[in-house]
Formats: structure tokens, C-alpha cells, sequence
């Protein structure tokens, strides 16, 4: 566990240093993950749907429900690297 959190934390750096911006589904999927292994699930009322940004976010991330923390960090993971050209 030790191990998958230390390179769940790497990866988060590691994204900052992309030298180009991800398509806005990789982002979303950055998001969601990001939030579904730190946060667990998204609360059921999610922002207006006229808050397009904030909304697609929620969606995104309700979609993770009940998704393992663990599993949802080693996809962030393989996410980061694949954007990283690894």
C-alpha cells in the first residue's frame, strides 16, 4: 500500500510537468480518479447543470462510485504515465 501511495503521490507531480494540455477527457479522467481515491464517492447532489464545468466534473466522478481507492489510484497512475509517453 505504501508503495502504490508513493507512486500515486509521484504521479500527481509528475502531471505537472506535461508539456502539453491533455484532451478535456483526460482531465476528466485525472479529475475523477483523483477525487474517487482521495475523497471516495461524490455527494449525491451534485452543482447545476448550467455550472457546465463544475457538472461534468461531478458526472465524472459519480461514475466512479463504490470504486476502489486503491484501484482508482494505479489508474491515475497508468493514466499519468500513458500522457507522459511511458
Amino acid at each position: 500500500m505504501e508503495n502504490l501511495t508513493q507512486a500515486f503521490e509521484q504521479a500527481q507531480q509528475d502531471v505537472k510537468t506535461l508539456t502539453s494540455r491533455p484532451s478535456n477527457d483526460d482531465l476528466l479522467s485525472l479529475y475523477a480518479l483523483f477525487k474517487q481515491a482521495t475523497a471516495g464517492n461524490a455527494p449525491a447532489k451534485g452543482p447545476s447543470p448550467f455550472n457546465f464545468s463544475a457538472f461534468a466534473k461531478h458526472q465524472a466522478w459519480s461514475q466512479l462510485a463504490d470504486s476502489e481507492a486503491d484501484n482508482c489510484m494505479q489508474q491515475y497512475i497508468d493514466k499519468v504515465a500513458q500522457l507522459l509517453g511511458r
